[in-house]
């Protein structure tokens, strides 16, 4: 299977170019603010593309799909797969979701500390792809002024009792990249750069 990732593209996901592949995958920042015509926009340009299936979690930015849940999932299109702390399979492969992120300013969400783990535990142990909107701790978290701003809660599930062969996450722009080891392929597919500009290309890994 041949999954095409891509996060925070704040509205320029028509300057994205999008390779081939058999999964779409986008990890939330789909927009600036969340607004219903942000909303429409991007929905209406992933389901256009060519990917038999193609699959986004809401980013910290994309505030309509926690403040008006039901309107922005009706809004989802047939053939486009929203993950809110749930999960598909899709060919035999095991997918889950999340738009969770450490709590920071009062963005979309965000949960603090005592909380977030609760959305972690929710993960399944046979989990083959995971898609989060942040990054785990230590793990192309990296901002410009060098501080890791992952969340711990998240690494030491990753650490501790999930296998995923697939982890895909964007939210910490400068973090773009991604590493492999342990048997995970971890990438950050954040399309824009901490100013906000197209800078990015696509991942594409094959499971």
């Amino acid at each position: 299977m041949k999954i095409v990732c891509i996060s925070d593209t704040h509205n320029l996901h028509d300057t994205v170019v999008v390779p081939d592949g058999d999964v779409l995958v986008h990890a939330g920042d789909y927009s600036m603010q969340g607004h219903v015509a942000e909303t429409q926009a991007f929905l209406t340009w992933f389901a256009s593309q060519p990917h038999r299936h193609k699959v986004f979690v809401a980013g910290n930015h994309d505030f309509i799909f926690e403040k008006r849940e039901q309107q922005a999932r009706a809004m989802v299109p047939p053939g486009v797969i929203y993950l809110d702390d749930e999960g598909m399979t899709l060919e035999g492969v095991r997918f889950w979701g999340s738009p969770v992120t450490p709590f920071f300013h009062h963005w979309a969400f965000n949960r603090h500390p005592s909380s977030i783990g609760r959305s972690w535990d929710l993960i399944p142990d046979d989990t083959d792809v995971l898609i989060t909107h942040g990054p785990p701790s230590g793990r192309l978290d990296r901002l410009a002024s060098g501080q890791t701003v992952g969340c711990p809660q998240l690494w030491e599930a990753l650490e501790t009792r999930l296998r995923p062969r697939l982890h895909v996450f964007g939210h910490i722009h400068e973090g773009y990249g991604q590493v492999s080891g342990g048997g995970r392929t971890s990438v950050n597919a954040s399309i824009v750069d901490e100013y906000y500009r197209p800078a990015n290309a696509p991942v594409v890994v094959t499971l």
